[in-house]
């Protein structure tokens, strides 16, 4: 198991080495170039070869990147073209307003997903397995920013019951009722695409799973069906778990629309602002260090499948 896991983590240096050289080189070949937001176009040379020295664009773009590759090595992300700040401390920040998100994002969406894929599966072909089946494809169809806008004019609009935008008065981790309110929208909103991934895969799984030989030798031998159950999920539970930590990843990572129609200052926000401004250190520094996180995610999932089952380290 050790041995599997080292060899699971060495896998992941050349990857994050190949996020990071291509988040560097896509961003460098988008046309623009982000001084001209920050200095006006009779700005004299002087000034402008003196700005570019400072923020290192007058070099190479292959030096450019390895001194930007150590310095990222080492924590430091550099600071904002736009606002001159910190890098790091802006991405903290936000991760921590996105986790708050994700969080219970990803603990609904994965309950329900499951409940539905092997209510579904137990129950196939008859009006539960349409349902479940139903309310699944509709959380994969429905695109989130359409979902998020048409949650704020049915439950903030028209009913008047929850805010419609901001994370409330703490700013943070929830502390009264009011903050809970301000997170129930985003929350739904982007559970639905993980409830009906997940959904969707179990049920598959669970029927893939009730047609083998062993759950009719269970039968034959007279198991009820709970423990029956019990070990039909228990096999459907690695490609799930696989699936649950790709999911989470795309929720660490933010929904940068569905943030911006809450108006929620997480990662997605924060790399959309980026974009738009051409903030070249922030835009690089979401992208590679998002890209860390999930690659560790599902590093740990890797990992914990194979303690589950231990077929998939052979």
């Amino acid at each position: 198991m050790l041995v599997y896991a080292l060899v699971r983590i060495l896998y992941t240096i050349p990857i994050l080495l190949g996020v990071s050289l291509i988040a560097f080189g896509l961003i460098h070949l988008v046309p623009g170039n982000p001084l001209d937001l920050l200095l006006p176009p009779e700005a004299p040379k002087e000034l402008v070869d003196q700005i570019k020295a400072k923020y290192g664009f007058d070099q190479p773009l292959y030096i450019q990147y390895f001194t930007w590759l150590g310095r990222v090595a080492v924590g430091d992300l550099g600071n904002s073209v736009f606002t001159g700040e910190p890098v790091r401390e802006q991405l903290i920040s936000a991760l921590s307003n996105t986790l708050v998100l994700a969080i219970p994002a990803a603990v609904l969406g994965f309950a329900l997903g499951i409940f539905l894929g092997a209510v579904a599966g137990f129950n196939r072909d008859t009006w539960i397995d349409k349902l479940a089946s139903a309310i699944a494809i509709t959380g994969v169809s429905m695109p989130h920013y359409w979902g998020a806008i048409v949650s704020v004019i049915l439950f903030s609009v028209i009913l008047n019951w929850l805010p419609a935008t901001g994370m409330g008065p703490s700013g943070g981790l929830p502390q009264s009722w009011e903050d809970v309110t301000h997170m129930i929208l985003p929350v739904a909103t982007l559970s639905l695409i993980p409830m009906g991934v997940i959904s969707r895969l179990v049920r598959a799984t669970v029927l893939e799973i009730n047609g083998q030989e062993f759950t009719a030798a269970l039968r034959g031998k007279g198991l009820r069906r709970k423990r029956i159950i019990y070990h039909v999920l228990k096999n459907a539970a690695p490609p799930a778990m696989a699936l649950m930590g790709l999911q989470f990843g795309y929720l660490l990572g933010g929904s940068i629309l569905v943030e911006t129609v809450y108006n929620w200052p997480g990662s997605g926000q924060l790399m959309n602002l980026a974009i738009f401004r051409r903030d070249i250190p922030v835009l690089q520094a979401t992208v590679v260090v998002l890209s860390f996180f999930f690659v560790l995610i599902n590093l740990s999932v890797d990992v914990l499948q194979a303690a589950i089952d231990p077929r998939i380290r052979r």
